[in-house]
């Protein structure tokens, strides 16, 4: 049972309108996040198993013996199913995974999924937010505006009193019908639109786009190795700093309730999670990056931005970012820096 703490918002509307309408009430603009509260009070309204999906995309670094797969066996949400960013993608030439998929792939693992163009898609990760981000960007690239992230993940519904399961997802009984579905090309950034632009002063030239890096600091100054073995650290030229973890908070689960929770990765003690900041906190390390005048530009559609990281993963929590500020020119540079450093004749600065 959920927790009697949570408030429930909308009640007087879904009883107004009947569970189906709510679960389409929001047409094709789902918001971008919802609360555990709002999930739950979806679900809870939502009768037919079509119209809400949700969605397990956690991902973990390449280095770490996690494996959300296994772990999605071990807890997840109620009737959710595993997403593997890793799968549902494009094979690189340069073996670069999850990189954004064709569009009869992403359309084959929706239909999979038992997700049709009218459900509402909600996606989430067990670190809070994470690899979600990135996932919320692949259905919105997609045009699949019915899409939405829980905020905090699993651990901040659990912190919230929410029920879980273990075992294999539920079995689609009906595979959806899903066409073929345009991907929206502006927001998809390739190798070579990132080095036309490395070559443009942005102070120079008011048409060359401010590129955001997410990894950590000593990486993009070159002072710490990178994750991959072998791989350049450093960043692009005109790249700028904006660690993703400026955009996050982390929050840790009450003990009362960790100590009564199944965790995904089997841990005990503290159980902390991540939580998108407020608007004006993200606005703060936005201005903190870029300076006031260069942030004012990108809020104001005046200036392209387009986020990069370690490979593509993070760089979605600096894109929901920026969306939830309002910035409607924005991309993601999809190899991000596997795919710049990887090739010899990319130009790497180190240092500020």
């Amino acid at each position: 049972m959920f927790a009697r703490s949570f408030a429930l918002p909308s009640l007087s509307i879904t009883r107004r309108f009947g569970f189906r309408t709510y679960a389409t009430m929001f047409a094709d603009h789902c918001p971008l996040v919802l609360t555990p509260a709002q999930l739950h009070n979806l679900k809870a309204t939502t009768a037919n198993a079509s119209d809400l999906v949700v969605l397990d995309a956690s991902w973990h670094m390449p280095n770490s013996p996690r494996k959300g797969a296994e772990e999605f066996l071990r807890v997840h949400l109620p009737a959710a199913r595993f997403l593997d960013l890793d799968a549902v993608a494009t094979p690189h030439p340069l073996s670069l995974p999850h990189m954004m998929p064709d569009s009869a792939t992403f359309a084959r693992a929706c239909a999979q999924n038992g997700i049709s163009p009218r459900t509402h898609v909600v996606l989430y990760d067990t670190h809070g937010v994470f690899s979600s981000p990135r996932a919320l960007y692949m259905f919105r690239a997609f045009g699949h505006h019915r899409s939405s992230l829980l905020d905090g993940g699993l651990p901040g519904w659990q912190a919230h009193g929410g029920h879980t399961e273990d075992g294999e997802a539920p079995t689609v009984h009906m595979r959806a019908k899903y066409p073929q579905p345009e991907l929206n090309t502006s927001v998809v950034k390739d190798y070579s639109q990132i080095v036309a632009n490395s070559a443009r002063d942005p102070a120079q030239d008011p048409d060359a786009f401010y590129v955001l890096d997410a990894r950590a600091k000593d990486r993009f100054l070159g002072k710490a190795p990178e994750p991959r073995a072998g791989m350049r650290s450093g960043h692009m030229p005109y790249a700028v700093s904006l660690p993703f973890n400026a955009f996050l908070e982390t929050h840790t689960v009450p003990k009362h309730i960790a100590s009564k929770v199944v965790r995904p990765d089997g841990s005990d003690g503290s159980y902390t999670y991540t939580r998108l900041r407020s608007t004006q906190g993200m606005l703060s390390a936005l201005e903190g990056a870029l300076g006031p005048e260069r942030a004012k530009e990108v809020l104001e559609g005046k200036r392209q931005v387009v986020t990069s990281c370690g490979s593509g993963m993070t760089a979605g929590i600096l894109w929901l970012g920026l969306k939830l500020l309002g910035v409607e020119r924005v991309g993601l540079y999809d190899e991000s820096w596997m795919g710049y450093a990887m090739r010899p004749e990319s130009k790497v600065v180190q240092g500020e």
